[in-house]
């Protein structure tokens, strides 16, 4: 079994990532089968709790209220809409539901205060309960840790180096800061990044790296593919090619080998051979759903197809065991 290491340097994970590719593949095979049930893979479902308006200008992102994109700007879901939703992903197959919010940050007020309800609502239905909804403090997190919330999603999206060029309406300290946030209220990190918006391959190195040498691995870690949308200033970006996204997984798989490591944005555009060389890398989770946000995804049903085929199982939630705060308390009358 490998021991966690938090002291890669740059030079290591550029040697990792650039081996020739089969024996990158089958070293982060490897060490995967080391560390976890290699073909057990984690479904999870994210909807967006809150579409559109965005004051960030995320290069990316169809939800920037600057861009002019087919987004239309939807409030904030009623509790029983996302439960409806959930219910739906758990049927599925998913085990984990994420809630994504266009904010900024997180501010405490009525929609926050519903957020809370939703959290708690979800948690009931004993599936792991994640949440991105933009920058917040000690105390925010401390709030959705005490209504039963599994995970925080937090992405770096790129490297601190790069990130000025993607993204000015807030700085690289500021998402670490947050996922600091986060482990502080003891709950488990989400946090990953974006291949394809014209990044080096030293910034891919260098955003693992920060992800490889926190404290505590991020528990888990989304590997997206940009989707280029029309309004945005990435729209003309070239799709990735499959075997940048397989060598990103498999560095992260092998410098971080207890993390989860999610196949997330981009899957619509890949075939079952080339997902499949993502779960052979490493990869042992998924979004599912025909909708990641606001751009396109695989449905439930080409997913179960895609497992059966290739002989995967579906992770159960909490597989590492519940966390305190997601224990259901008894009430006593």
């Amino acid at each position: 079994m490998q021991t966690l290491k938090h002291d890669w340097t740059t030079e290591e994970i550029t040697a990792i990532y650039n081996k020739p590719f089969l024996d990158l593949v089958y070293e982060a095979a490897s060490i995967h089968r080391e560390n976890a049930d290699y073909n057990e893979v984690q479904i999870s479902s994210l909807i967006s709790i809150k579409t559109g308006g965005c004051a960030e200008d995320c290069s990316y992102c169809p939800q920037a209220a600057r861009y002019h994109t087919d987004v239309d700007v939807q409030a904030l879901m009623k509790v029983d809409q996302v439960v409806d939703a959930a219910k739906t992903a758990k049927a599925g197959g998913a085990s984990r539901l994420c809630m994504g919010a266009a904010w900024r940050e997180v501010r405490d007020n009525r929609d926050f205060d519903r957020v809370i309800d939703m959290v708690k609502a979800v948690n009931e239905l004993d599936m792991e309960v994640c949440c991105t909804l933009g920058m917040l403090t000690e105390n925010q997190a401390q709030r959705l840790a005490d209504a039963g919330l599994y995970a925080y999603n937090h992405n770096l999206d790129t490297s601190e180096e790069d990130y000025k060029r993607i993204i000015t309406t807030r700085t690289y300290d500021d998402r670490l800061n947050t996922i600091k946030n986060v482990r502080k209220a003891k709950l488990t990190v989400c946090s990953g990044g974006i291949v394809g918006l014209g990044e080096t391959v030293a910034d891919r190195v260098s955003m693992l790296q920060t992800l490889a040498n926190m404290p505590k691995h991020p528990e888990s870690v989304p590997i997206n593919a940009l989707v280029p949308v029309k309004g945005t200033p990435l729209e003309n970006q070239p799709r990735i090619p499959i075997w940048e996204m397989v060598r990103m997984i498999a560095t992260a798989r092998i410098v971080m080998p207890k993390s989860v490591v999610r196949l997330s944005a981009g899957r619509n555009e890949m075939s079952t051979l080339e997902q499949a060389f993502c779960f052979m890398a490493g990869a042992n989770s998924i979004f599912a759903g025909d909708k990641l946000l606001t751009t396109p995804n695989p449905a439930f049903v080409d997913d179960m197809a895609m497992f059966e085929l290739l002989g995967l199982k579906t992770r159960e939630a909490f597989k590492n065991g519940r966390p305190e705060n997601t224990v259901k308390k008894e009430v006593l009358v």
